[in-house]
């Protein structure tokens, strides 16, 4: 087992040098002005209607910008209304696909209203949690006085 290096960054104590010289030299050039561009735009375009993006860096959205069914999106807890909104034209989408007999849309739009049903619930949740108490774990007052009467028998 390697030893802990300074700080407690683990690296054997040799402050990284080791971990460098495995690396290829190219990762350790200095970033061009259009790269750092690039990686910040990618933030950029994270910001959704409903919150954020959750997906890493250089990766492409495999739901093809169909946010609420994506399970990286984090919603804005301050978005309830504008989902619900969304799940409810979900709901009239899904009465109209039925009955013009679009199966297919039916499927596709039944999972998108499921998806947001499930964020609505998540930001219930946590709104919910923000709400309540929490328990601390404070003795009552008879826990203190038979500690007390205890302690001085």
């Amino acid at each position: 087992m390697a030893a802990w290096g300074p700080a407690g960054c683990g690296d054997g104590g040799d402050g990284g040098e080791r971990r460098r010289d495995l690396r290829p030299a190219e990762e350790y050039r200095a970033v061009t002005a259009e790269e750092w561009q690039e990686f910040l735009s990618h933030f950029e375009r994270r910001k959704l209607a409903l919150g954020e993006c959750g997906r890493a860096y250089g990766t492409d959205c495999i739901h093809e910008h169909v946010c609420v069914r994506c399970p990286v999106l984090i919603v804005a807890l301050d978005e309830k209304l504008r989902l619900e909104e969304i799940r409810d034209n979900l709901k009239d989408r899904i009465a109209e696909a039925e009955r013009e007999k679009w199966f297919g849309e039916v499927e596709g739009l039944s999972t998108s209203l499921a998806a947001a049903e499930d964020e609505i619930a998540q930001i219930e949740a946590q709104q919910e949690k923000k709400q309540s108490p929490i328990f601390l774990g404070l003795p009552t007052l008879s826990q203190l006085t038979a500690r007390n009467s205890e302690a001085t028998e």
